[in-house]
């Protein structure tokens, strides 16, 4: 396919903003189609969600996957939310493509493939997940290091055949905040995103995360989420937004308690966008709370709180 293009407009040209959430929220609190699904359209009023693979496991049996996903498909379209993408979440969070042992390599490789085939039968137009995470031996030893990353550019490539056979649009990887994670640095996500599209059948996006960046970077660039939205928001169809402190420290809802100290704001961040040249980008809620109280009590309030808070900005 070659290089996909890093600038695909020129600053000044429409930008289409839309809201969604990831279904992280939902993990193991509301696991239930029609109780997810039901917060999702009816509630927060939401109409685009990024669905996660915790919800739907390739690995589990063929039977309750079938149940599951006509249950998700059902509940979705009852409710008027429209599964957009697909990603890994918290418990699939783990090696994936870059696993030390070949043969975890090749299992994950074929997890992906029945993850983007699930992903199809949704409605979802890509799918994605983190780059890969290497070991900590894998990571420090530079020759390794080196043979892993193109073991996971091959596979990635790979992977954008199969999302073509499979009807997607395209792929994603987000570039996370440790070198083990990969993507760590504006410098590093781009590499990482031009060595995959040099052979892909797919274009292989980025899905950006204003709370991600190197914190130890030279570099001041790596931890402003206004220069990843300027660089790469014209390749990241999603980006996953929540409230982010100066020192990268959690999944933070847009509430006035947060607000007040964050430094994540709508409109420097559509203008960030529109400055890179997006034409279309759905500004993902990714917001996790604590198993602890008071959190676990708070996840619905402060879910529409933000959703509130971004309204006044995105309408769509």
């Amino acid at each position: 396919m070659g290089e996909a293009p890093m600038k695909e407009a020129q600053y000044g040209s429409s930008l289409k903003v839309k809201l969604g959430i990831n279904c992280g929220f939902a993990i193991n609190r509301f696991p239930e189609p029609d109780v997810w699904a039901r917060i999702v359209g009816e509630i927060l009023k939401v109409r685009y969600c990024q669905f996660v693979a915790d919800l739907l496991n390739p690995f589990w049996d063929e039977e309750v996957l079938l149940d599951q996903l006509a249950k998700v498909k059902e509940a979705t379209q009852r409710h008027g939310v429209v599964i957009e993408t697909t990603f890994t979440s918290a418990f699939t969070r783990v090696n994936h493509l870059l696993h030390p042992d070949p043969l975890m390599r090749r299992m994950w490789f074929n997890w992906f493939k029945r993850f983007f085939k699930l992903s199809k039968e949704l409605g979802a137009i890509g799918s994605g997940s983190h780059f890969g995470i290497m070991s900590v031996r894998d990571c420090s030893d530079p020759k390794r290091y080196v043979e892993m990353m193109r073991e996971g550019v091959k596979l990635w490539q790979e992977l954008t055949k199969v999302a073509n056979d499979c009807g997607l649009k395209f792929l994603m990887f987000e570039p996370m905040s440790i070198p083990r994670e990969m993507g760590e640095t504006i410098a590093k996500a781009r590499m990482l995103y031009e060595a995959v599209n040099e052979n892909a059948a797919v274009p292989f996006l980025m899905c950006l995360d204003v709370d991600h960046g190197d914190v130890l970077s030279e570099d001041p660039r790596d931890t402003d989420p206004y220069a990843w939205l300027e660089e790469f928001g014209s390749v990241a169809p999603v980006v996953h937004i929540k409230q982010s402190l100066r020192d990268k420290s959690g999944h933070w809802p847009f509430t006035e308690e947060y607000n007040r100290k964050g430094i994540i704001h709508p409109k420097p961040v559509i203008e960030a966008l529109r400055r890179s040249g997006a034409k279309e980008v759905t500004l993902t809620l990714e917001i996790s709370h604590r198993e602890r109280r008071p959190f676990e009590d708070r996840v619905l309030d402060d879910l529409v709180e933000s959703v509130r808070y971004w309204r006044a900005y995105v309408k769509e």
